[in-house]
């Protein structure tokens, strides 16, 4: 494994975990850890195990071996409110109830904040206007759901797991069903909310967009970590072909100066 982290502490990390589905072992013995304040991003092929980190590190899934680890502790040692404040997730897939209006289902995103003592607050309010003008959804508030494109309902999800508003971000394939101009959009606003200090850790499958965009980047091939560490250092054409089993020349992003990969033609 090419290693290129540093040794900044961290809030959330797996540790020798082993990740399976019924009988079928994703990942074994697999352990990572997610830099403080980094922009994480996680590659690898279909079926590499990247998503099933993702739910590992979020407590949607639990190991059957080792432990994840948050703030210190254990993370299934926490209520669910807890991990709920301080870890949001976007997942693959997300189902909304039938017939919930766009504002109604950005609500739910505050329920970690309230209780039986505090109810719905004008802080809420704040968080849910400040999430859906920061993806662009402001005008959807009152739509239903069922009637959105895929791509306005995937910035409606956003919307919620900002509305959150929680220091450690997971998004699983957040540009799914985006065009080209609101997958730079969405980028453009992971960028600023990790400048604000907030931790993200997202996969993607475009190689480009992770370089340009990640502090860090996590490659994983077959359930295993290949590489970890900051675009420019891990990023090389043999890495590319050895995950991706694509021929490649990486040079320079002539606008952002980060790696850039060009596949070879084939034959």
């Amino acid at each position: 494994m090419t290693d290129g982290s540093n040794s900044r502490s961290t809030r959330l990390q797996a540790q020798n975990v082993t990740l399976r589905y019924d009988q079928r072992i994703i990942a074994q013995d697999l352990s990572v850890a997610i830099p403080n304040g980094s922009f994480t991003v996680i590659v690898g092929p279909n079926a590499c195990g990247k998503s099933t980190l993702l739910r590992a590190l979020s407590r949607l899934l639990i190991p059957s071996a080792g432990t994840v680890i948050l703030d210190g502790k254990t993370i299934a040692g926490y209520p669910a409110k807890q991990v709920a404040r301080t870890v949001g997730l976007l997942p693959q897939t997300s189902a909304a109830p039938q017939g919930i209006r766009v504002a109604d289902l950005l609500a739910r995103g505050r329920y970690p904040h309230q209780s039986f003592f505090r109810q719905w607050s004008h802080e809420d309010e704040a968080a849910v206007a400040a999430a859906m003008a920061a993806t662009q959804t402001t005008e959807l508030s009152g739509r239903l759901v069922d009637e959105l494109s895929g791509g306005q309902r995937q910035r409606v999800w956003v919307a919620m797991v900002l509305a959150q508003q929680t220091p450690l971000l997971l998004l699983d394939e957040p540009t799914t069903f985006l065009d080209i101009a609101h997958q730079i959009e969405l980028l453009d606003l992971c960028q600023d909310l990790n400048a604000e200090g907030r931790t993200i850790v997202a996969v993607l499958h475009d190689l480009n967009h992770a370089c340009r965009y990640a502090t860090n980047i996590i490659a994983m091939k077959g359930g295993a970590i290949a590489a970890h560490g900051p675009p420019a250092a891990i990023m090389t054409e043999q890495l590319v072909e050895d995950v991706f089993g694509l021929p490649c020349m990486i040079i320079a992003d002539p606008v952002a100066k980060t790696p850039l990969i060009i596949p070879k033609r084939r034959g």
